[in-house]
């Protein structure tokens, strides 16, 4: 059952697993907001390949993530493909240049070498994140998840919300397929055999629902935390805080590094962008 859950918490006997939620929780924002602001090539394929090695050493099998890499793999090519249709020439005016591999470059829709990198990197862009963001959920207990959190400065009732939906997200994905195998069970074919219509109203007979009986709950934990004097102290202890050890400062000088390099990158280029079509 487990194999089947979109994303949830696997505890495991790694080095990830070990380090604090804070360590991550900062690793992870610091190397998505410097990967997401550059463009250069070579530094987006080395955090991509480093957050391969991440996801090799936290043991992270593919059948875990397989439904939500498939669901990004689709979204992330459709914006692709949506990025040219609306704008074939921008690579283009970004990189000066014109290498044009189909039609000319007075026309709207063509193909240059340029527009081919400019996509490339958008693609490295999606990619790199993935694995992170994967790690990330998989390997930080919610609980101290919340306590991270809290410990960067943010309320202590957002906090607790975060934990409660990691929690609780689990729960909803394991009651979808609990009542999916009963429906198919009773011959209402919805699996990959069926054809992709008859899934989709399947599916969303079953989501539906789900989705109000969800809300319910969420009223009757609402209204528990409220009995109980929950969010009248300005602050609140957490019991799974975890304190910075030395595999913790090591994480956080290895990511350091990493971010110093690519703000580096910015006065090599000039910019955000490096472009090997003016070498």
């Amino acid at each position: 059952m487990n194999s089947q859950l979109l994303i949830g918490y696997n505890a495991k006997n790694t080095l990830l697993h070990h380090l604090s939620g804070s360590t991550k929780l900062i690793g992870f924002v610091a190397l998505s907001i410097i990967g997401m602001v550059t463009y250069d090539t070579r530094f987006l394929i080395g955090i991509f390949a480093f957050s391969l090695v991440l996801f090799k050493i936290s043991k992270i099998t593919f059948s875990e993530v397989a439904l939500v890499l498939k669901v990004i793999i689709a979204f992330a090519a459709l914006n692709l493909i949506m990025v040219y249709v609306f704008a074939p020439g921008y690579g283009m005016s970004i990189y000066g240049t014109q290498h044009m591999i189909l039609g000319k470059s007075e026309n709207y829709f063509n193909l240059s070498w340029e527009e081919l990198f400019y996509i490339f990197n958008l693609f490295l862009k999606y990619t790199f994140a993935v694995p992170l963001a994967l790690i990330f959920l998989i390997t930080t207990n919610p609980s101290e998840f919340a306590a991270s959190l809290s410990k960067v400065g943010i309320s202590y009732k957002i906090s607790y919300a975060v934990e409660i939906a990691l929690r609780y997200i689990p729960n909803v994905q394991r009651d979808f397929r609990t009542i999916s195998l009963a429906q198919q069970a009773r011959g209402y074919e919805i699996s990959q055999k069926a054809k992709l219509w008859p899934r989709i109203i399947g599916n969303a007979q079953i989501i539906l629902p789900l989705i109000f009986t969800s809300l319910e709950r969420i009223e009757v934990i609402s209204q528990a935390m409220e009995l109980r004097r929950f969010g009248c102290g300005k602050k609140r202890t957490w019991y799974m805080e975890k304190p910075f050890g030395k595999n913790d400062y090591l994480a956080l000088t290895i990511v350091s590094l990493i971010v110093l390099t690519g703000i580096a990158l910015f006065g090599l280029n000039g910019g955000r962008f490096w472009n090997p079509f003016t070498r």
